[in-house]
């Protein structure tokens, strides 16, 4: 090996051996390219295995029921060894000391020291049913929202909304006709003709294309949410988890949850 490669791997005396500075470093760099290899090899038999046994995954109450109820029945057809456990609750759950697999998170992450995959955004927009903007005053501005019957939901007391449309920025404070903590209860009051609510466009518009609600100022909206599913930080993913995780992208560009 020395006289292929021109240098001095060792230096040999009649009681011992002794590796070289060039030595050291060139084993160095094999043993990398071993382990890389062998992670390699890991990684790819990882993929390779069927998934199975019980997935554990948690998200929001409302996103869950909307969303990730769909992804779980697509999932179970697809993993036939796999059974889910799904817990949706509002509160942040901490996957590794409750022993979740997999966490679907709406919004800004923490920095936890999880890893995270983004799936996608979440849009928004502003909607009323025709029922109400038949008897409403005239709505062509943000400013025009003040003499409007509002639904907004609630956040830590606050009653607003930060509407973005290109490079503009326009805060709403209001005393709103509704105050509520649920999406759901917020499509539900716009539907009876209560007000304008700000609602995800991917549960809003199948509405518009019935007729029953109607988009208004346009392109004002808060800023998308992200969507990302986070998990337990490690080397390489159960096949059950990397397949849940790729199914839920998928799903989710497949599906037009962002509109």
């Amino acid at each position: 090996m020395e006289e292929k490669l021109g240098a001095q791997l060792l230096t040999r005396s009649t009681r011992r051996l002794n590796v070289t500075e060039v030595g050291r470093d060139y084993f160095e760099r094999a043993i990398s390219i071993l382990t890389a290899a062998e992670a390699a090899e890991a990684a790819v038999a990882q993929q390779s295995r069927e998934p199975k046994g019980l997935l554990k995954l948690t998200a929001g109450s409302e996103f869950g029921t909307l969303v990730v109820d769909r992804w779980i029945a697509e999932y179970l057809r697809q993993a036939p060894k796999v059974t889910v456990e799904a817990e949706y609750t509002n509160r942040l759950v901490d996957i590794i000391h409750e022993g979740f697999d997999v966490a679907i998170r709406v919004g800004a992450l923490e920095d936890s020291g999880l890893s995270a995959r983004k799936l996608g955004e979440v849009d928004y927009g502003l909607y009323a049913s025709p029922s109400y903007l038949k008897g409403a005053p005239a709505l062509s501005s943000v400013s025009d929202l003040r003499h409007h019957d509002l639904i907004m939901k609630t956040t830590r007391g606050r009653s607003s909304w930060t509407l973005v449309k290109g490079g503009t920025t326009e805060k709403v404070t209001a005393s709103p006709r509704c105050s509520v903590n649920s999406t759901i209860a917020a499509m539900n009051l716009v539907l009876a003709g209560i007000g304008i609510a700000q609602l995800p466009r991917f549960v809003a518009e199948p509405y518009v294309a019935e007729g029953r609600m109607s988009c208004v100022l346009r392109g004002w909206a808060e800023v998308p949410a992200p969507v990302h599913a986070v998990y337990a930080s490690t080397r390489y993913m159960d096949p059950k988890v990397r397949s849940f995780v790729d199914l839920s992208l998928n799903e989710f560009t497949r599906s037009g949850t962002k509109r």
